[in-house]
């Protein structure tokens, strides 16, 4: 069988002398001269893949490693494919939002970024509000520290001119809940249609 160049020895790359061997049922067939191991693999006509470099001696098992690829790179683009569909729900506050106000959309950007999506909080000063503005990056710290559980700062906007913004994305500690169904999440981006909006994540 060839011998292929990747993120896993396989086959005469192993050049330990001895491995612990998974068969392609999953069955354990335990430790055995690495040169045993590939001749039962070339006798079922597949590769001989390093699993676990780490073992004491390696865990390897019989495969097709040209299909065991071909599956990992389909998952992958699968996984990108859904990254690109993640959307970004916006909320808008002010530097002078009521703690009230404000617990009511902590509570539901905690429910988007439950849902795997991303939160963009922005806020907009009129006028004089302009010298204000430290009280408005308090008010996004406040935030940050609220919900630094389940989110971690993706974008922070440059303190400067008259809007300015924060995007939160889910941790990657935290885990992730079901998606609502549907029409729940239709009801639920309707109500208060001034204070949350979808768009497309950049």
């Amino acid at each position: 069988m060839p011998v292929q160049e990747d993120s896993h020895r396989i086959n005469t790359n192993i050049r330990v002398p001895e491995v612990r061997v998974i068969d392609d049922a999953g069955k354990q067939l335990g430790v055995m001269p690495t040169s045993h191991a590939l001749r039962l693999a070339e006798e079922k006509e597949l590769d001989l893949v390093e699993v676990a470099p780490n073992g004491k001696p390696p865990v390897c098992k019989f495969m097709d490693y040209g299909k065991f690829k071909y599956k990992e790179q389909k998952k992958e683009t699968e996984a990108k494919k859904k990254r690109s569909e993640t959307s970004i729900k916006e909320l808008r506050i002010r530097y002078r939002t009521d703690s009230g106000d404000l617990e009511t959309k902590l509570k539901k950007a905690r429910e988007f970024l439950e849902e795997g999506d991303k939160v963009k909080f922005s806020m907009r000063f009129r006028g004089r509000e302009i010298m204000y503005m430290d009280l408005g990056l308090e008010k996004f710290n406040e935030i940050i520290e609220e919900l630094k559980e389940v989110s971690e700062v993706d974008e922070r906007s440059p303190a400067r001119g008259r809007q300015i913004y924060i995007v939160l994305a889910p941790s990657k500690a935290a885990p992730a809940s079901k998606k609502a169904p549907k029409a729940k999440q239709t009801g639920e981006s309707n109500k208060g249609n001034d204070e949350a909006k979808s768009s497309p994540a950049a």
